[in-house]
């Protein structure tokens, strides 16, 4: 039986396609904008749903509550058992109930578990991918990376390994209704980030400190505002305490986690 896989272009969805073709898993790759390779596959777009499920046994989900109870009943028509969910850890994170991303991705997480079929959660905190959003324009013209709070930690997540929870709860048992919170291995300051994308680029990336409402402008120029806000609360709390890590993925996958330094040589050519 196939695994529907939707997003099967963005960053987490083609780790989760590359990871079940390698692993013997029939796939189904969906997107808004079919070709060859993709169906059409829109949340937004209810009827386009049935045909991407049929005849599927398990799904990879990202989270959008507006198509939520539309990709439900098509799903338990075409016999869908089990759906792996890119959600997000700012569900248990404090304040959820007044965090919209928060919200969100409940509502999503919230109709599955009513909705009779086996589920995943994969709970990613901050993602490592984020930083080309935040910073790649500066690098790129040479400029300085602005910074309200450079040595604020973090400990960003690489899509690889939030991709190999996802594989592995659609390609092993055990992980119905078990939802998975995943941190990076190491929290590391944001000018520790800045310096492990420089040594992947091969030069010094400078840096410049600036105020909070001048960072919030910068970050507006590529978020929204919900994300923007997401990340400036991040950062400052980052600022105040060590932020929490995880070794699930390595005792979930058996391999270790992804280092930041890592994900930096892998994504060097973004930042050239």
């Amino acid at each position: 039986m196939v695994t529907v896989v939707f997003g099967a272009r963005g960053n987490v969805g083609r780790h989760v396609a590359a990871g079940l073709t390698a692993a013997g898993t029939p796939v189904r790759l969906t997107s808004r904008t079919p070709d060859a390779s993709h169906v059409a596959a829109d949340l937004d777009v209810p009827e386009t749903l049935p045909a991407a499920l049929e005849g599927a046994s398990q799904v990879f989900l990202y989270a959008k509550s507006a198509g939520i109870d539309a990709f439900v009943a098509a799903a338990r028509t075409a016999g869908v058992r089990h759906v792996v969910l890119l959600s997000s850890a700012a569900v248990v994170m404090p304040g959820a109930d007044r965090n919209p991303i928060a919200r969100e991705h409940r509502a999503v997480e919230s109709a599955l578990e009513e909705s009779g079929l086996s589920w995943t959660f994969i709970r990613p905190g901050m993602f490592a991918t984020n930083t080309r959003w935040w910073w790649t324009r500066a690098i790129k013209d040479g400029e300085a990376v602005r910074l309200p709070y450079p040595e604020a930690l973090s400990a960003p997540v690489s899509e690889r390994d939030m991709a190999a929870l996802a594989v592995t709860a659609l390609t092993e048992r055990g992980h119905g209704r078990q939802a998975y919170t995943v941190y990076g291995p190491q929290a590391l300051t944001l000018r520790e980030q800045v310096g492990h994308i420089g040594t992947a680029v091969g030069r010094q990336i400078p840096i410049e400190v600036v105020t909070p409402e001048q960072a919030r402008a910068d970050l507006g120029r590529t978020m929204p505002a919900m994300g923007v806000e997401a990340i400036m609360h991040a950062w400052s709390a980052g600022a105040e305490a060590v932020p929490e890590t995880s070794v699930i993925v390595e005792e979930l996958t058996g391999r270790p986690a992804q280092t930041f330094a890592e994900w930096a040589r892998d994504h060097a050519g973004d930042f050239r």
